[in-house]
């Protein structure tokens, strides 16, 4: 099993104001079967690409794609989800 190292990490936001920077495709592979929202093909589908690249049968960067993916469909990208949280707030003020 490879621990490979992005070139750059993902921060998805993992609740009550707080993200979480991912590094490996470890980091990324355990988000993904914590995940307690919907299980769709975005989610099977990173599941399915970082289990292939810890196995060496696809690369670092396509598990990074994969995982980023599933985390901007999902809302969870961390500079998303702030902006998110605000473009809210200030629909809700107004």
């Amino acid at each position: 099993m490879k621990h490979v190292k992005f070139d750059q990490p993902i921060s998805v936001f993992i609740g009550f104001g707080s993200s979480r920077e991912i590094e490996s495709i470890i980091d990324a592979y355990d988000i993904l079967i914590e995940w307690h929202g919907i299980r769709d093909l975005d989610h099977s589908g990173a599941i399915e690409v970082c289990r292939k690249a810890l196995h060496g049968e696809r690369t670092g960067k396509d598990a990074r794609e994969a995982f980023q993916w599933f985390a901007f469909n999902k809302g969870i990208l961390a500079e998303d989800a702030y902006s998110h949280a605000a473009q809210a707030f200030r629909s809700n003020a107004a």
